[in-house]
């Protein structure tokens, strides 16, 4: 029960811009060693983001960039399966590295929330938060540090592993099969990676609507014309990404932000984060020849 688990924070809505990273290693099932650093993004913090972690532009200003401690990095995650919670964090560092111009890490990467569907029935439709599952399993974590919320998807996995007998390269295959339910009601496909997720687009897309709220339900998110407390994504159009500390937000941009003010959970993705993460998820679920 070798693996490794990693979570990033992130100074804007740009999954680039990554401004810490934890990273947990755990050996023959069980927490073997922690590293966690910030990281100077060289990019603008977002307000909303500081809210969620807290974490300024001026409590980086000394902090290696990723060019830096890309090294650490790849040292710690090459040949390795890594666990992230979401598809998210996998592509921040996918993200990241392109923004340099370096090779991304040679790994496997493990979505602990699409093992957290299949391992608890429960939570098969939604409710496969972190803090939620948490709170579930009786894992003590910090959330919103880089660190805390690694060692808590690795706390999840090996749960998950006790629970059904599955290896961690076991999940690898499981994760990619349907989730089997008996019933459901839903606007996405139900076996969607995505699914549960509740997403609203706004401002300017390069993509048809139409194409992009139909990718969106193939990956299982229910697509919203207007954002309310049932929002867990907002997709903002790559033209007005680059806004999103100014005062010419969209009026479901402005409710999103009041709504994460008031502790929901809304994550805030550029139009081009959006489709690598469904065109990768995409490509996961296709069949191997």
């Amino acid at each position: 029960m070798n693996f490794v688990a990693l979570d990033v924070e992130t100074a804007n809505a740009d999954l680039s811009s990554i401004c810490q990273i934890g990273i947990a290693t755990f050996l023959d099932g069980r927490l073997h060693s922690t590293w966690k650093s910030l990281i100077n993004p060289e990019d603008k913090f977002d307000p909303i983001n500081v809210c969620i972690h807290g974490i300024h532009k001026e409590t980086v200003q000394d902090a290696p960039t990723w060019v830096a401690v890309f090294p650490t990095v790849d040292s710690l995650l090459h040949d390795h399966v890594v666990v992230s919670h979401t598809a998210f964090d996998h592509t921040a560092v996918t993200r990241a590295c392109e923004r340099v111009h370096i090779t991304s890490c040679a790994c496997q990467w493990l979505d602990s929330a699409r093992i957290v569907r299949r391992a608890w029935p429960i939570f098969a439709h939604s409710g496969y938060g972190l803090s939620h599952i948490a709170d579930y399993l009786g894992i003590q974590f910090q959330p919103h540090d880089a660190l805390e919320d690694a060692r808590c998807a690795g706390e999840i996995l090996l749960r998950a592993i006790a629970d059904t007998g599955l290896e961690p390269e076991q999940w690898l295959t499981r994760v990619k099969q349907p989730i089997h339910l008996t019933a459901y009601r839903c606007d996405g496909n139900p076996d969607g990676p995505l699914y549960g997720e509740v997403l609203v687009f706004t401002g300017t897309l390069s993509m048809p609507r139409r194409e992009a709220t139909n990718a969106a339900s193939l990956a299982g998110c229910r697509v919203d014309s207007r954002v309310t407390r049932d929002t867990t994504l907002l997709v903002v159009g790559d033209q007005d990404v680059r806004k999103l500390a100014g005062y010419d937000r969209s009026a479901k941009h402005r409710k999103a932000t009041e709504l994460i003010k008031q502790r929901q959970h809304i994550r805030i993705l550029s139009e081009g984060d959006f489709r690598r993460i469904v065109l990768s998820l995409a490509e996961a679920q296709s069949p191997r020849s």
